[in-house]
């Protein structure tokens, strides 16, 4: 049940800076340590779900009751599962069939779908640590200040923000001047990014369960790490997923219903 003693009133500064006290150093580590601790930026996702608890818990005192702890519809999840193949394996199969871009291996679908499956399970608690924060916690007080649009937009840069040290990384390792190439990728990944985030929080609010925001972000995650470990990803692929998702944001922040808190399921 919601604390009632409360010790201060919601600050969205100190939320955030919990979080990326917690969080970032290994977003950070990462790539000075190499490819084989990439599983530290799992450990940054979780970091956000120690942040929010503390925040939660202990600073703001002002619980997570409603925070979406029901599980779902069995359509809910066929849905998440079915936007994630939509985004990743839909494009891939186009290249495919029209040749644009051929695997660079020759990998059976039985194996493809034993390692999603692997990596999926094991996204299934670092999803949860994003989702917990950002969408269970973070939306339903950035609702309780601002109107509909400010708030999920506001919610969306946030997660912009807290994605920077991959987005650095990622484009210090473009062939192209890290002066050039690291400012044109924060540029490029910014609008999709938060439309994205807006399509987040419409599962979350129109299903009231973190359970099926947590399994659409680990198949979203997982869909694209598999395909691309396994037979790749060509133009297509890395660009459909972004066009999709800006529409698909931008429909749903100008027509779509919102709930602004999760009813308890208690």
């Amino acid at each position: 049940m919601k604390n009632e003693s409360i010790d201060r009133p919601f600050s969205l500064k100190i939320y955030l800076l919990i979080i990326i006290i917690l969080s970032w150093p290994f977003q950070i580590a990462y790539p000075f340590l190499g490819e084989a601790f990439k599983p530290l930026l799992l450990l940054s996702m979780i970091m956000v779900a120690v942040a929010t608890y503390i925040a939660g818990r202990f600073v703001f005192r002002d619980g997570f009751e409603n925070a979406g702890w029901r599980w779902g519809k069995p359509r809910h999840y066929v849905y998440a599962f079915g936007l994630a193949l939509f985004l990743w394996a839909f494009p891939r199969a186009v290249e495919q069939l029209l040749g644009i871009y051929e695997s660079p291996q020759d990998v059976s679908t039985a194996a493809i779908l034993v390692e999603f499956l692997f990596s999926f399970t094991i996204t299934l608690i670092p999803a949860f640590g994003e989702e917990f924060g950002w969408r269970g916690y973070l939306l339903p007080h950035l609702f309780a200040r601002y109107n509909t649009r400010l708030a999920l937009l506001l919610h969306g840069f946030i997660t912009w923000v807290w994605h920077l040290p991959v987005l650095v990384v990622m484009g210090t390792q473009m062939e192209a001047n890290p002066f050039v190439s690291v400012p044109l990728i924060m540029l490029i990944s910014l609008i999709p990014t938060i439309m994205h985030a807006v399509v987040f929080a419409y599962i979350w609010s129109s299903t009231q369960s973190l359970a099926v925001s947590t399994v659409y972000h680990a198949a979203f995650d997982e869909v694209r790490d598999t395909l691309e470990g396994s037979v790749g990803l060509g133009p297509l692929s890395q660009n459909w997923q972004m066009l999709i998702l800006t529409i698909l944001g931008i429909a749903l922040l100008w027509k779509a219903k919102w709930k602004k808190t999760a009813e308890s399921s208690l």
